[in-house]
């Protein structure tokens, strides 16, 4: 993958009304690159999408494609090229015709055309289906004929706005992997909106995650996921326990957190905390150890109750309320062996884990409302 940048958002704002969609956002994508921008609802995530193809222009702030300023560019004379959720292809017209669409519009001969249609087929592997019309296909190869009359021009950057939405989740899975192959095989840029994690942590090379027209993280899917930089970070993407507390005691870079009532956790230390900070504990439920651990030092444990017990296949998520009234899911993998779960609602148990297995976040006041 070339280290250039294929794309740059370089400090924009995007204001519509007395509602700021993006907020001062600076973001470097690599050519070549999958790269996701995943949030909630009204993030900012589609507003960006729509900034880089060039049917919104930034309040303050510059897009750049390839170094080059964008400025006052119209989408048409853009190097990109959108698929939307929707496919928004042209009921009336075949799939060579949809296809083609784009490249009859630069006036070149049929021959290239056909040629350049022929190849895009084959790319979405849907040769063959050339004289089909987009109601006589099933959901994925609609999909699939969109993203082919969106890489027949041969964009620089592909922007793909949620094109999975509309799909089966069994279907919406098997298309995240083709993606993924094909991106790799045309090497090409493509940048993703979603609001699904695992779509995301699935096909990216690096994921911006955003919220109220910020971004709060830029990183691999691994870095996201094993080192979340803002709580809401750690909330969104996967399970996560969050647990309050105040920080009671500082040693060296180990921190103890003490709940309401009388339990205390140890956490790794955080920059700017302080005894007496209010500071919230993050731990994933998969890193919780069920039964006593063996190293009392480097682990917190736990006694908690059983409220209920939850089979979801491949694994098992177990909810506990501990002694300060706070609750803690627990998830362990089902092996082959297993053909029951142990527990029981009303059940005491113990858990545990390693203090570098969760993360602390100081308490922050709420983002003001949305408006400038």
């Amino acid at each position: 993958m070339s280290e250039g940048v294929a794309v740059e958002l370089r400090r924009v704002t995007k204001i519509f009304g007395e509602v700021i969609a993006l907020r001062d956002v600076s973001l470097e994508i690599k050519e070549g690159e999958f790269f996701s921008l995943l949030g909630p609802s009204g993030c900012g995530k589609t507003t960006s999408l729509r900034l880089i193809a060039g049917f919104e222009l930034p309040t303050e702030g510059k897009v750049l494609i390839s170094g080059e300023a964008m400025g006052q560019i119209p989408a048409y004379q853009r190097p990109v090229n959108t698929v939307f959720q929707s496919y928004a292809l042209f009921p009336h017209m075949s799939v060579h015709q949809n296809v083609a669409f784009g490249l009859e519009m630069q006036h070149l001969s049929k021959g290239e055309i056909r040629r350049r249609v022929g190849e895009a087929l084959d790319m979405v592997r849907l040769p063959g289906l050339e004289l089909r019309r987009p109601k006589q296909l099933s959901g994925g190869q609609q999909q699939r004929v969109a993203l082919a009359r969106a890489l027949v021009n041969r964009p620089k950057v592909l922007l793909l706005d949620e094109p999975l939405g509309a799909l089966d989740l069994k279907l919406r899975k098997a298309m995240q992997l083709e993606l993924k192959m094909l991106q790799h095989q045309v090497g090409i840029t493509f940048i993703y909106v979603t609001h699904d994690q695992d779509e995301a942590l699935t096909m990216s090379d690096r994921i911006a995650v955003m919220d109220h027209g910020l971004v709060l993280q830029v990183g691999t899917p691994h870095e996201i996921y094993e080192r979340p930089a803002a709580r809401f970070v750690a909330d969104f993407i996967g399970e996560t326990n969050l647990i309050p507390g105040q920080i009671v005691a500082i040693d060296r870079n180990v921190v103890q957190v003490g709940l309401p009532g009388s339990t205390l956790l140890k956490a790794p230390g955080v920059s700017g905390g302080v005894v007496g900070t209010q500071v919230t504990l993050a731990i994933r439920p998969e890193r919780i150890i069920l039964g006593p651990a063996s190293s009392v030092e480097n682990t917190n444990q736990i006694e908690g109750r059983v409220l209920d017990v939850v089979y979801n296949g491949a694994t098992t998520g177990i909810l506990l309320r501990l002694e300060s009234d706070i609750s803690l899911w627990v998830r362990q993998p089902n092996t082959a062996s297993e053909e029951s779960i142990t527990y029981v609602p009303g059940q005491t148990i113990q858990v545990a884990w390693p203090v570098e297995a969760s993360t602390l976040y100081l308490e922050k006041a709420p983002l003001e409302n949305n408006r400038p």
